[in-house]
């Protein structure tokens, strides 16, 4: 509260909001005598949208009082409106929807996963950890944000606050006792998540994505340890990858955090509170894992692929020993997310997997997985998204060129970019590939690979994974790789 400088006026609206009144961050949504919030960020002037949410009967404008002029007041008041000024947009956005929908009050274990890779599968991995256990479990992730009786397709991975708190409030209402929550970096530093009580977090990894958003890699970090660092809750379990140099500093600027990783604890970590893992076997059944911890040892077996997927199982372990859990047997069941490492099963018998690695290190693990499943070839469908970091392009490149005998280079999402432009950018990094196709169309550059699949050779398409569109000039439109794969074998 202290950092909204608000005084007795926010402390009004505040009140107001916890006894039952709607508050928003998008004027669009606004109800009659509800409050708004002028969100204001490094891109973004909430005030702009005052008019039309006091069009749409706001009662309440709670605003940045640096944007404060005296026609923004002069507007508010001639609508009978009433203005709040504070120094922090974000945090009272934040505040008011926990306080609307009496997040502290919740009987929820809120847990989150962050990271560069990895957070969809160990938030699907949690979920079937606790159902198994007998809890009632929500999700809010890249995929979908579902729940007891209700799921929807994800429009981000971490929704906005007033969104956050609505959805724990129904989940929890619906049955739910446990909810899993994948953060993104976008929302840490837009500080969608700072009222939301986590009770456990985990770290997978942090690899170079999302620089066209941080301004480098140590912003980047930054804004991850926020979720341990400057959320509610300064008690939660916390697991951390000590293999990866950001998980292992992120562990000193956690006292009491777990840590695991493929040998023993690092210097400066507690050993007690480490997980050592042990790769046992990665093909194509899968990996099997012997793990150790605190002189216990047990051995997991997983028919997912690759040795990634076991950094997952092991993040998850790990967080599950910092909450007290013992048994991790459930995890051995689980197939798989979709459209993470997803094999698309066909009458031909051809190896067909969907990915959604979209970073050059996301790309090396998947194609690592794969060449290490022991198939003849690999050929790689891929390609990179417009108005994105145009650096990691040609490392992606390197990426497919270093582990793929075909790389076949396409259209992901080039949004507003000319995809024959982004196209040129992945090039230089493909200059030692074996062999590559270039074609901009990604059904018809499917098509091609498909018909190179030999019996024993797998057809990876990397970059879109779960999602069923692509936006070509700012036009989404529906497209599914998966489908277009069914639909090119006669299977739709």
């Amino acid at each position: 509260m202290e950092r909204t400088d608000c005084g007795t006026d926010y402390a009004k609206v505040r009140e107001l909001v916890a006894g039952g009144c709607d508050v928003y961050a998008d004027s669009r949504e606004v109800t009659r005598g509800s409050v708004f919030v002028a969100v204001t960020g490094a891109a973004e002037d909430g005030t702009k949208y005052v008019p039309q949410a006091l069009e749409q009967g706001a009662a309440y404008i709670v605003l940045d009082r640096t944007r404060a002029d005296a026609d923004v007041l002069a507007a508010i008041a001639a609508r009978g409106a009433q203005a709040v000024c504070c120094t922090d947009t974000r945090f009272a956005i934040s505040d008011l929807a926990c306080a609307r929908y009496h997040t502290e009050e919740s009987r929820l274990t809120i847990l989150a996963v962050t990271g560069t890779n990895g957070k969809t599968t160990c938030a699907y991995l949690l979920e079937q950890l606790f159902a198994a256990m007998g809890h009632k479990v929500g999700v809010l992730g890249t995929v979908s944000y579902r729940w007891p009786g209700f799921s929807m397709p994800a429009p981000l991975t971490t929704p906005g606050p007033v969104q956050v708190h609505k959805a724990l409030h129904d989940m929890a209402k619906a049955g739910a006792d446990v909810c899993v929550m994948e953060v993104s970096s976008h929302a840490l530093a837009q500080g969608r998540v700072q009222h939301v009580p986590f009770a456990g977090a985990c770290f997978t990894n942090l690899t170079q994505d999302h620089l066209d958003f941080h301004k480098d890699m140590e912003d980047y970090f930054a804004a991850k340890s926020l979720l341990f660092t400057a959320t509610p809750k300064p008690d939660k379990a916390v697991a951390t990858n000590a293999d990866d140099a950001y998980g292992l500093r992120l562990a000193k600027l956690c006292p009491g955090a777990w840590t695991y990783g493929f040998g023993p604890a690092p210097e400066g970590v507690d050993p007690a509170r480490h997980l050592q893992g042990e790769l046992l076997e990665h093909g194509t059944s899968g990996v099997g894992l012997r793990l150790t911890c605190q002189g216990r040892t047990w051995e997991l077996h997983s028919p997912l692929i690759g040795r990634f997927n076991a950094d997952n199982l092991m993040t998850v372990q790990a967080l599950g020993l910092a909450m007290g859990l013992t048994d991790f047997a459930p995890l051995q069941g689980f197939a798989g997310v979709p459209g993470r490492m997803e094999r698309v099963v066909n009458a031909r018998g051809l190896h067909v997997f969907v990915d959604y690695a979209h970073t050059p290190d996301a790309l090396v693990n998947v194609l690592q997985a794969l060449r290490g499943a022991g198939f003849t070839r690999i050929v790689t469908v891929f390609g990179c998204g417009g108005n994105r970091d145009r650096s990691k392009r040609p490392r992606m490149g390197e990426a497919v060129a270093a582990y793929s005998d075909v790389a076949v280079l396409t259209s992901d999402n080039p949004r507003f970019e000319d995809p024959l432009a982004i196209m040129a950018d992945v090039l230089p990094g493909l200059a030692t590939a074996k062999e590559v196709h270039q074609e901009a169309d990604r059904r018809a550059a499917t098509a091609w690979a498909l018909e190179q699949l030999g019996p024993e050779d797998a057809l990876l398409i990397a970059g879109k994974g779960h999602e069923d569109y692509q936006i070509v000039n700012g036009v989404k439109r529906h497209y599914s790789d998966q489908e277009t794969v069914r639909e090119l074998l006669g299977e739709a």
